[in-house]
């Protein structure tokens, strides 16, 4: 089994995105140690590359979300969980 660091970050952003688009049809990705993992990883390379990943639309920018519109937007039935 390889590392994240091993893979090519196009590729677990690519995988990022799609994940993260099914949240909401499959909580259980909620969940998943992979998918935190993954997302930890992101985040901090992110930030050692400049990026606030708290604004959103950076983030989204970083992770290659071209045009990606505002949460609220995107989701209007967002909700913030504790």
């Amino acid at each position: 089994m390889q590392a994240l660091t091993t893979y090519p970050l196009s590729e677990l952003k690519l995988i990022y995105r799609v994940l993260h688009g099914q949240i909401r049809q499959h909580l259980d990705l909620m969940d998943s140690q992979l998918f935190h993992d993954l997302q930890l990883y992101l985040q901090q390379t992110a930030q050692t590359q400049g990026v606030d990943v708290g604004d959103h639309g950076a983030w989204d920018s970083w992770l290659g979300n071209i045009n990606a519109p505002a949460c609220a937007i995107r989701n209007p039935q967002r909700e913030t969980w504790n």
